[in-house]
């Protein structure tokens, strides 16, 4: 929801970073190391250590967003890039509930809400590229031209990248409450589901 408002505050946060990466770590490798911290991240949920689940997903988060804005100062950006970035982001996104469940939630109850929310993800990856393949075909800007976060749009919905990131957090740091946190975010969303396919059947029906 705010993801394009704070992309200012962001770039003013990581750019000057930038300078101060030896020129032997490329973008790639950055996006890579996130990965690796966030698959480390979720180990450590199911082992149920959460001080260091929740500073393999701070490094995440950190990575995440420097391995762009080195790419952007080196003007090395490139769509394989833009890929790799979110492959990892999507895997990440999609263990760290399993994962927390697995280590503290081990319950029908809660297998059922993080079942819940995994479906909610499917369907709204789903929504996300198609919302992406009309903008492309609608001729929309590009990348370079707009203030987007990704080298995909993405419409702006009431959960994105920030709310995400906020609400793992907290699955991260208070796992026993992992049931509720599912359930929230599911309905959240679900809502932003119903947001972009309104805006979906807008463009295809116009």
């Amino acid at each position: 929801m705010f993801d394009i408002q704070l992309r200012s505050f962001k770039d003013a946060l990581v750019d000057p970073c930038c300078r101060h990466v030896p020129s032997f770590i490329s973008p790639l490798h950055v996006t890579v190391t996130a990965f690796l911290c966030g698959l480390v991240s979720c180990i450590f949920a199911t082992q149920q250590v959460v001080g260091l689940s929740l500073a393999f997903w701070a490094l995440n988060r950190l990575l995440d967003c420097l391995d762009g804005a080195l790419a952007r100062h080196r003007k090395t950006a490139s769509d394989l890039g833009g890929f790799l970035d979110l492959l990892g982001d999507f895997i990440v996104y999609s263990i760290i509930p399993i994962a927390t469940a697995s280590g503290y939630g081990d319950t029908s109850a809660t297998w059922r809400a993080v079942a819940v929310l995994e479906a909610t993800f499917h369907v709204n990856n789903f929504i996300l590229f198609y919302v992406a393949a009309v903008a492309e075909k609608s001729q929309a800007k590009s990348a370079k031209e707009s203030k987007e976060l990704t080298s995909l749009m993405m419409r702006p919905a009431l959960i994105e990248g920030l709310e995400s990131a906020m609400i793992f957090t907290l699955m991260l740091a208070f796992p026993n409450s992992i049931c509720t946190l599912s359930w929230t975010m599911a309905v959240l969303v679900s809502v932003g589901i119903v947001q972009r396919t309104f805006w979906v059947v807008g463009a295809l029906a116009a």
